[in-house]
Formats: C-alpha cells, sequence, structure tokens
C-alpha cells in the first residue's frame, strides 16, 4: 500500500514509518516526491552488532574517508554507538588526513584511491539525496567548500538536485512536471550550457508525456 494509506489505516502520522524502516520489519521503496509503497515482512535474521558492521563497512566504501561522528549521524545512531563500531572495524581500516581533518577508509579500498583521476561526465544533474551529496556535517565541505552554497544544496526541507559539470557542483535543479529550472553558482561556458542542456532534454520524468523544457541563467 501507499505511504499515506499505510500510516492512517496504523492511526499514526505517515512519516513514522521511516523510523520503523530501521527495524527491518518494514520496507520502503522510494519514487522520487512521490508516495513511497510500503510492505511489512519479517525481520531479517541477523546479529544487529554485525548488521552495524557491515553498515559501516558500506557506509564507508561509499562515503569514505568519513569520520564515527558522521557515520552516526547518517546511520541515525548514537555516536558512541558508531566509535564503537569504527573500533570493531580497527584492523581493516587505514586513517588518513583530508583537508577537513583525520578520517577512515576501508584498507581494501587504499588502492582506489591513490588511483590516478579517471574522466568525468561533461555534465550529470544528479537527483535529489543523490549518494553522491548524501554527506552529513563537516564532510560536505569536501565537496562544497563555500557556507552559502551549502546551505543551497542540503537546505532544511527536501534538497533540490546537484548540477555537475567537469566533475564540479555548480549549482543546483529543480522541476516542476516538465518544466526543469537551474540554479547556478557561477557563469558557464557555452560548451557547458550546451552539455547541461543534452543532460537535462532526455530526462525520464514518469508520468510526464510532454519534452523537458529548461532554464539555465546566462
Amino acid at each position: 500500500m501507499t505511504y499515506g494509506e499505510a500510516g492512517r489505516g496504523l492511526g499514526v502520522h505517515p512519516n513514522q514509518l521511516r523510523y520503523a524502516a530501521a527495524t527491518g520489519t518494514v520496507v520502503i521503496r522510494w519514487d522520487g516526491a512521490r508516495q513511497p509503497t510500503v510492505w511489512m515482512l519479517p525481520a531479517p535474521d541477523v546479529d544487529p552488532q554485525a548488521a552495524r558492521l557491515e553498515l559501516a563497512r558500506r557506509y564507508l566504501r561509499v562515503f569514505g574517508p568519513s569520520t564515527p561522528s558522521a557515520f552516526g549521524q547518517w546511520a541515525g545512531i548514537a555516536t558512541k554507538g558508531a566509535r564503537v563500531a569504527f573500533d570493531a572495524l580497527g584492523p581493516s581500516l587505514t586513517p588518513v588526513r583530508t583537508p577537513i581533518g583525520d578520517g577512515w577508509i576501508l584498507s581494501e579500498d587504499e588502492r582506489t584511491f591513490r588511483e590516478p583521476a579517471g574522466s568525468t561526465a561533461a555534465a550529470r544533474l544528479l537527483p535529489s539525496g543523490d549518494p553522491y551529496f548524501l554527506l552529513q556535517g563537516a564532510d560536505r565541505e569536501l565537496l562544497v567548500p563555500e557556507a552559502d552554497r551549502r546551505g543551497a544544496l542540503w537546505t532544511p526541507r527536501v534538497w533540490p538536485g546537484a548540477v555537475l559539470v567537469a566533475g564540479e557542483i555548480v549549482g543546483t535543479w529543480r522541476r516542476a512536471h516538465a518544466a526543469l529550472t537551474i540554479e547556478l553558482w557561477r557563469q558557464l561556458s557555452r560548451k557547458e550550457r550546451d552539455a547541461v542542456g543534452a543532460e537535462a532534454e532526455p530526462m525520464p520524468l514518469p508520468g510526464i508525456g510532454a519534452r523537458v523544457t529548461f532554464g539555465v541563467p546566462r
């Protein structure tokens, strides 16, 4: 059933189902800004501590280098519990230094970090909540050093999407039906504007039959 139907049927605010999802007995399939679909199912047969360690490994694989504090914020657990997980993973972690301070990566990922950067796409429109910028706390400074720009990307409400040009976040985007609006943090060259347009025009939007139109400030 849908998110709203499930909440009304249980007599709770639908937002509370998000917290229930962490128990493993509720599965939520998200569909962008639309009402998500909810299933009930048996809880997984897994040791809670083992599950937390695996969650920390997966977190570092995607978001590392990072810290126990940032992991705790991301996972919705106390910082103490996050530190316990990192301590338990100690032999499999490597300390690193970043522009914003010390952090950790999985030791098995060190080779990947040392490899030369590969080629980047000319432009990408990342959706709201994309893992690329699903960071917490000070980790966000690694992607967006300017505080005012961080506030534009990680807003108190629903986040906009991120505009990537040659691997750099240069602005945000939102859409209303087939109309896509882009807010830029710097001026784009003609070639960059064309690349953003080429990314936007064929974008598949569920339930929208019209051609996507977009505006890029000059």
